[in-house]
């Protein structure tokens, strides 16, 4: 026996993984930007280990405070699920995935989700209630179609 949601429930459930994972994504970016800094961003990624520290730092910041961002409106969604899984398998490869699953051991749960929730974001898209799904319809080859 198989469900299908109805469109409203899917794109309900579409909002609020993003608005979830946004609000998740931005607080990281700003603990990144303001808390630490990135030069204290990436002193911690080079103790960690993780090559090309202070790009990586930038990087990391920037994905999660603008992909954050974007992903609470849904803008770009397809292109920031990218971005953002791409951070979060260097996150994993290089600082998570030796420390089992439990992330107050240092493990992988919180990556694996944040990494997880993205690529169903970008598979399936932002939904009804997003930029994107506005610029869509305002969009003149959508019009065509």
């Amino acid at each position: 026996m198989s469900f299908t949601p109805s469109p409203a429930v899917r794109d309900a459930a579409l909002l609020l993984a993003r608005v979830v994972l946004g609000v998740v994504l931005i607080a990281h970016g700003l603990q990144k930007f303001v808390q630490n800094g990135i030069a204290g961003t990436a002193a911690a990624f080079e103790h960690m280990g993780i090559p090309g520290a202070p790009a990586a730092a930038l990087y990391a910041a920037v994905v999660e405070l603008g992909g954050g961002a974007l992903l609470l409106l849904g803008a770009v969604t397809s292109i920031v699920a990218v971005l953002v899984a791409l951070d979060m398998v260097g996150a994993l490869l290089f600082v998570h995935a030796g420390n089992g699953v439990f992330v107050a051991g240092g493990g992988w749960e919180l990556v694996g989700l944040i990494l997880a929730l993205a690529l169903v974001l970008g598979a399936v898209g932002a939904g009804r209630f997003s930029v994107d799904a506005l610029l869509e319809r305002r969009s003149p080859v959508a019009a065509r179609s």
